[in-house]
This record gives structure tokens, sequence and C-alpha cells, in this order.
């Protein structure tokens, strides 16, 4: 993806399930569980760069001492940082049970106090909770209200502030009961709380506490008493996995890294299910359990086109069908001119794309030296044979980005020259006023980037045709669970789509949309219904990318440009097991997305800037 889309955040959580003095024994370090998790949140890197967090609690502490250990840095190296801090405490942070975090922000600023994990604190073990994740709940002012009927008074209004004191109010609740109990059996309270630590309902409690939350999940959180959990909602849409030994219990947001730091195989990884929890308890038992009951899939397809590691043996694989199930558009807009045509890539995350593209022209260009040897067998020389062989596509490196460029001019015009010159282009593989230059990206959200920069050093090296390629379809709704795309204004297609109704003298189209959206603002979210689909129903798919196309595309460019996207058909067939798509097709998977997308809406028809959720 060649624009800064902040997304996602990342997990990882490690349970050791012997004690310390076995991994000093058998790996030379009692601080062997650290170094593991520095490598899980290293390997996850892609998944958060504003910040990192890290907690750790020790088993076995004798009371007045810390057993709850916290490190986090919002600095630029910030998992370096933490773990500069953890290594320096290491008598606090060699730890049986760990939990680390990586932050991309899509709401709000990157302050020590935002980031994960969050400590709920209490003198009992029992309802001393930790929490951290991947998520974005939908409907946090129904939380709140749920909150305050129950008696508290939060004093943070967040999705991550709401969830804490969600599960930790059951967590209280679940303490009470038990200390209730023991207590009318005349148990001492030393021995009660004992009981409680090792009796506590985790589904119970994580059952009650999600049972009203809408949105996408992978809440992860540790019990004061040694107990953890890690909870994925119930559609699926944020990945979680896991694997667990007699050594350890690991899980996290992406399956490669559990492979690389523990050295296993594909099939030993599991996929954490859909409204399921994987529940650790302080004796080492594990389990998984149902807390909430799964519903129709909807894993996200951006996770497979971008966010995830490409190194997924699955993943990569999907990529590469992502760009090979393109070539039918690619080679109409090049009108099947092989010989005449180069393919590369923008920016490094669209390679393995490229590779699927690549493979795909290849074979469509064998299958034409087949055919054509077949017609002229019976008068074959070596010259023929040779300018058969030339008809295919040419592999160049075209574009690199300058990692050392940083564009801090402040004025405008000023600003955009400097932009235009983030990315070096290699000169002299494209023959000018002769070949089509075929380029392909993971996905053209806002289409700045194309704009300001790419277009114009492409149409530098004298290309004939430039075709840019998405190997995702058009983004034509926000997202709202966990992807920094709330602003429909920002998205390239609703502002093709607006700009073709208004040329074509259909505004009132615009106009009824927002008097619809308008009339159902203080619906219950279960009722609201997603009419800004309508916006986009008098269209084709060409028409819109052809638009876009020329919204795109400087005044002075010299070359004919294509903008192609994939279509949703290929991204199933590409995806099969992620069918999450909302942002595509505009079919949120909860009720909360038509919310957040009907106040989209309006936001932007009434001109109106900030979060719609």
């Amino acid at each position: 993806m060649s624009e800064n889309i902040k997304h996602e955040c990342g997990i990882a959580l490690l349970r050791l399930l012997k004690p310390l003095e076995y991994y000093e024994n058998k790996y030379g370090s009692s601080l062997w569980g650290l170094n593991r998790m520095y490598l899980l949140m290293e390997k996850q890197h892609n998944r958060g760069q504003d910040g990192a967090g890290l907690a750790c609690i020790k088993f076995n502490t004798p009371p007045g001492e810390k057993y709850i250990n916290i490190a986090k840095s919002n600095s630029s190296k910030a998992i370096r940082d933490v773990f500069t801090k953890a290594f320096a405490n290491n008598s606090k942070f060699g730890a049986e049970l760990y939990l680390g975090h990586l932050r991309y922000g899509t709401f709000g600023r990157n302050e020590m106090e935002n980031l994960h994990p969050f400590v709920r604190e209490n003198n009992w073990k029992t309802r001393n909770l930790v929490l951290a994740g991947n998520f974005n709940l939908t409907n946090i002012d129904e939380l709140l209200d749920k909150l305050i009927s129950l008696g508290q008074h939060p004093v943070k209004i967040s999705d991550t502030a709401i969830a804490l004191e969600k599960i930790g109010k059951f967590l209280d609740d679940e303490v009470e009961r038990l200390f209730a109990k023991y207590k009318k059996e005349g148990e001492d309270n030393r021995s009660i709380t004992e009981k409680v630590a090792n009796e506590i309902d985790i589904n119970k409690v994580l059952s009650s506490a999600c049972k009203h939350w809408d949105g996408g999940y992978v809440m992860a959180g540790l019990i004061g008493s040694g107990d953890a959990f890690v909870l994925r909602d119930e559609h699926g849409i944020r990945p979680c996995y896991y694997y667990k030994n007699d050594e350890l219990v690991v899980v996290t947001s992406e399956r490669p890294v559990i492979m690389t730091a523990f050295n296993t195989m594909i099939e030993d990884v599991h996929e954490l299910q859909p409204g399921h929890a994987i529940i650790i308890r302080n004796n080492g038992e594990v389990s998984v359990e149902c807390c909430k009951e799964p519903a129709t899939p909807a894993k996200c397809s951006f996770e497979r086109i971008y966010f995830s590691r490409g190194t997924d043996k699955i993943i990569y694989e999907e990529r590469k069908n992502l760009g090979r199930f393109i070539l039918p558009q690619i080679l109409k807009a090049i009108d099947g001119d092989l010989r005449n045509t180069v393919i590369s890539y923008i920016p490094n995350t669209a390679s393995v794309a490229f590779q699927g593209m690549a493979e795909a022209f290849a074979n469509y260009a064998q299958d034409l030296h087949i055919k054509e040897i077949l017609n002229q067998k019976d008068n074959l020389t070596a010259e023929k044979l040779r300018s058969i062989f030339s008809n295919h596509a040419r592999r160049e490196y075209i574009a690199v980005k300058d990692v050392k460029m940083r564009t801090f001019i402040t004025q405008d015009e000023d600003r955009d020259d400097m932009v235009a010159h983030v990315y070096d282009v290699t000169y002299g593989q494209v023959r000018e006023f002769v070949d089509n230059l075929v380029v392909i990206d993971d996905s053209i959200v806002r289409g700045t980037t194309l704009r300001q920069s790419i277009i114009r050093i492409l149409d530098r090296l004298g290309p004939k045709k430039i075709i840019i390629v998405s190997s995702a379809p058009q983004i034509r709704y926000p997202d709202c669970y966990g992807i920094d795309m709330s602003n429909l204004g920002d998205l390239i297609a609703f502002t093709a789509a607006i700009t073709l109704l208004k040329e074509r003298g259909e505004g009132k189209l615009i106009d009824e949309v927002y008097r619809k959206c308008k009339a159902q603002e203080k619906l219950p979210k279960e009722e609201i219904v997603n009419y800004v689909r309508d916006i986009y129903a008098p269209f084709l798919q060409e028409e819109i990318s052809a638009k876009i196309t020329q919204l795109l595309t400087p005044k002075d460019i010299n070359a004919e440009v294509h903008i192609i996207y994939q279509t949703i058909e290929d991204l199933h067939r590409a995806c099969p097991d992620n069918t999450g798509d909302w942002y595509f097709t505009g079919k949120y998977p909860t009720p909360g997305g038509n919310k957040v997308v009907n106040t989209a809406f309006i936001n932007f028809y009434e001109g109106k800037k900030g979060r719609a959720y």
C-alpha cells in the first residue's frame, strides 16, 4: 500500500508451563521467556509502530513485593525501548506470564496513557486485571450507559477503558460470589482467597462482559492470580493463533511468528475460532471454550491483502492469486500487447501480488508461444522461434522509495513538489512512447500518493500507457473494526461516485441518501440500513475506475493512464476463507457497522470532520 493507512494492532501472550529453573537449565537463561517475547513482538512489528507495551506476572511473590510489572514506550523504536527496560530490570521481568502489545493508533494521540496493556488495580490478586488487544468496538456509548446503570462511574470513555471495566466488573462479581459461598461455609479469609484464585469461572466472566459488544476484537488479559485468556469476536474479524506444548502456551495475532519463534510446523499452530477464548489457568491447564455464539464468518480480507505478514504460507499464495486473477483486465488495458509491456510494483509490500501477476503473464505468453509454434510447425526457423519467444512482458525494478527522504516543508506548493521525489525510478528500462508500463499496488484508498507522486514519476520514463493495478477492490465504505478509514470523503472511490452523480445531473440521489440517513440517526443500531450503497448503484465498477483515473491523473501527464481494480468475485476466489469485505461492499457483519457508515455519510454531507464512531 503506497499510502500510510494505520491499522490493526498486534498481541503476544506467553505462558511458561515449567518453573523458571527449567528454562535456565535447558536453554541457558532464566530470561528465556522474555527473549521469546522480544522475538514475538519484533516479528509483528508490521502491526504497530506507534508504541509498544509489555506486562508480566511473577508467580509466588511474597506479600509486599510487586508481582505485576509493566514497561511501555511511544518512541520511534518502541519495542527496543520496552525490552531495554525489561532486561535492565530482569528481577522483575523474569516471569512466567507475559502479555505484549503493539499499537497503531486508529484514534487518539500516542501518549503513554493510550498505550496497552492497561491495568485495573486492586489489593486482591484475583481482582487485578491487565488487558491489551487488537480491537475496535462500535457501540461504546451503549456500553457506557450499561456500566452507569450498574452503578459504575467510568473516568475515561474509550473502547479500551470500557472493555477493561466491563471485564473487571464481572470479574469482581465472580470473586464476590465465590467469597460469599466459602464464607458461608465457615472458611477463613486466607483459605477462601486461595480457593477463589483456583475456581474463578473465566468463561462466565468473559461471556457476561462481551454479551453486548459490537465490533471486531481479539482481547487478551491477565488476572493477578496467574490466570490468562484471549477472546476472539464472534465473526472472527480480527485474527488470532495459538500453539501449546508441554513447556509453553503462546497466542499471537499472526501464525508465522509462532512458527519462527518456536520452530513449529504450520499444522501445530491453531486458529482460535470465532466467539471462543483460550483460557490458561494458574495451574497450567489450558482449554478453548465458547464464550459467544459464533456468527456468520467475516474474517478481515484486508489482513490477507496487506496487513498480515506475507510469510504465512496460505497468505503468500492468496496474494499471488490476487495478482494472477487480475490479468484479464490488464490485457484489455494494454490491448494484448505483451511485447511492448513492462511490469513492476509499488511499494515493496506488493511484491507477492506482483509475483502472481508476473506468473500469469508468463503463462499467458507461453500459451501464445505454443499456439504460434503449432501454427508454423512446418516452416519454423531459429529466427522465427526467437521472434515467437520474444513476445512476452518484461519484468523490471522501476521504483523504490527513498526511506531517507523527509517531506518536512510546510508550504503546500513546495511540499507537493518534494512528495513527487519520495520515490526514485530506474531510467532507461522503458522505451519512450513505445512501452506500456504496468505497476501493481496492494490497494488504492485515498489516491493522494498516486496523484502527487507515483503517476508523475512513472510518466518521467516516457511510457505510452501507465496502468496502475490495485490487487484490492475499490474501497467504498469506512471501516470501524480496526483500520483507520472512517471518513467517507477520504475514499477516492466515494469521491468518484459523488462526482459522477453531480456530472450526470443526479445530485438529488445524494440528497435523498442524506435524508434517509438522517431519518435513522437516532434509531437503535439494529434497525439502521446502509443506504450509502445507493450512491454506487447507478454505476458499473469500470465507470467508477475511469472517474478515479481522471481524478488522480495530473493534467500535465503525457502517458495514457488507466487504474484497474480487483473484482469482488476474484477477491473471494483468491481468499476464500476471509470473506469480510464490508469496506468494498458495504455489507457490515455487525449492526454497529451500519450505524458507522450512516454517521459517516451524515458527517460528509454536513461537512463535519472527525471519526464516525
